[in-house]
């Protein structure tokens, strides 16, 4: 899911693991060390972003096993992330989340 930097036309750059390119949101130095150990890391990026209607199943069961499925749903829900599924849960799920989480 975080994959390789990749120059304009694709190519992946020889030796970089840079993740400033990555859906344009991370940069090297955004204190975000927990996306390494994501395990959606290790997975088609398309499963956590399935078309309108389609099943979430599959990407919430890697997120299931995921160490840092807790870093990975605070950080959708602290920058309002609208698409996909982060820390095992779809945007719906994330919008409850943080509505009873301004209740408490």
């Amino acid at each position: 899911m975080w994959g390789e930097s990749r120059d304009h036309d694709g190519n992946g750059a020889a030796g970089s693991r840079s993740l400033h390119g990555t859906w344009g949101i991370f940069d090297e130095d955004d204190g975000l060390s927990w996306r390494n150990r994501a395990l959606c890391s290790q997975t088609d990026p398309e499963v956590f972003f399935p078309e309108k209607g389609g099943s979430t199943r599959d990407a919430k069961q890697v997120c299931e096993l995921c160490e840092v499925r807790e870093q990975c749903l605070d950080w959708a829900v602290d920058h309002d992330e609208r698409f996909g599924i982060w820390g095992g849960m779809s945007e719906r799920e994330r919008r409850l989340y943080k509505k009873e989480r301004r209740r408490a």
